[in-house]
């Protein structure tokens, strides 16, 4: 097989060492550069010419999309495909319409990458299954959120015979490096019972997770490729239940429990358990939707009780919010089996 010289742009560089790693696998794949923002990406594509460029959205300096417009200009012949957080349809849209034959969501690359970057090579259009409800062309083969999205139906995860004690905890941070220090101490315990574990957590917050995750000498990559690690966006996963700025309850049970259901199948203890851990009430909370955010609290509880799942929400809470919104505080509390404050 003929080798695919590769370039890989990527600002965050744990990250782009994934991709770089994950790819290097298949001896085809050959890595011949990084970049890590717009114009770098931009000049190393003009010099290098390569079969591939694998290039994220939000790059400093100059973006992913005006960076493939030159790029289409100055290197023609190289096949685009995006790896980036950004889900939103008229991006992706964006991005097909310059030419790029792949666009994948980056909380799915670790099972979708290889898929994707077969069809772009060959040719073929490939986009994250989450977006088909856009109407995009789209894989069978996933494992993400994506996957648990679309209409055929999925196992859930069956409750366990007996009596379960739910484990729902809530943990209040003074500010975001003690949320990071918090959910990484959770993490680290739950994948090193054998636990899948899911996060639900802001861009921002993700990256300060793996960053520190790496920083104590845990392997997150092969975790997210073997599907024990599963890192969500919070906004794009209260988008798949949210309607007219409530919970759905009949798709939130369909996502949280299917999701929870994908996270079992690579858990390594038996039985297998999940934990979870994010901020979807959190978020809601600080836009405003405080009756919502309490609403989702009550619906993973249900989950913590029914499917045996150790669940721990973080709320970076401000002065504010504790002192004048104290109903709303009382009522989040009244919904876990734990509270603390870190």
């Amino acid at each position: 097989m003929p080798t695919v010289r590769v370039l890989v742009v990527d600002d965050y560089e744990p990250f782009r060492r994934f991709i770089c790693s994950t790819l290097g696998k298949r001896p085809e794949l050959q890595i011949i550069g990084e970049a890590s923002d717009g114009p770098e990406a931009v000049e190393k594509a003009q010099e290098l010419q390569p079969d591939l460029i694998v290039l994220d959205i939000g790059l400093p300096s100059l973006d992913g999309i005006e960076a493939a417009r030159r790029i289409r200009k100055l290197a023609p012949q190289s096949k685009i495909l995006f790896v980036s957080q950004e889900s939103s349809a008229d991006v992706v849209q964006e991005a097909l319409a310059l030419g790029a034959l792949g666009y994948v969501v980056k909380a799915h690359a670790g099972s979708e990458l290889f898929a994707a970057v077969g069809a772009v090579l060959e040719d073929r259009q490939f986009i994250s299954p989450g977006l088909s409800g856009h109407h995009f062309t789209a894989s069978s083969d996933s494992k993400g959120l994506d996957r648990l999205c679309r209409n055929e139906a999925l196992p859930s995860l069956a409750p366990r015979k007996g009596e379960i004690t739910r484990s729902h905890e809530v943990q209040f941070y003074s500010d975001d490096e003690a949320f990071v220090v918090g959910f990484t101490y959770f993490i680290e315990a739950a994948l090193n019972a054998g636990k899948a574990v899911i996060v639900v957590a802001t861009d921002s917050h993700q990256k300060s997770l793996l960053q520190r995750l790496q920083e104590h000498g845990m392997d997150w990559a092969a975790a997210v490729e073997q599907g024990c690690y599963i890192p969500l966006d919070v906004g794009e996963t209260l988008s798949t239940f949210m309607v007219n700025d409530l919970p759905d309850p009949a798709r939130f049970l369909k996502v949280a429990g299917n999701v929870v259901a994908a996270a079992a199948k690579a858990a390594k203890g038996e039985p297998p358990r999940v934990a979870a851990c994010g901020e979807c009430a959190p978020e809601l909370w600080a836009q405003g939707k405080a009756d919502a955010a309490v609403q989702v609290e009550n619906l993973w509880d249900g989950i913590a009780k029914t499917c045996d799942v150790d669940i721990l929400c973080g709320y970076v809470l401000n002065s504010f919010q504790r002192e004048q919104e104290s109903h709303i505080y009382e009522r989040i509390c009244a919904e876990h089996s734990a509270v603390s404050s870190l």
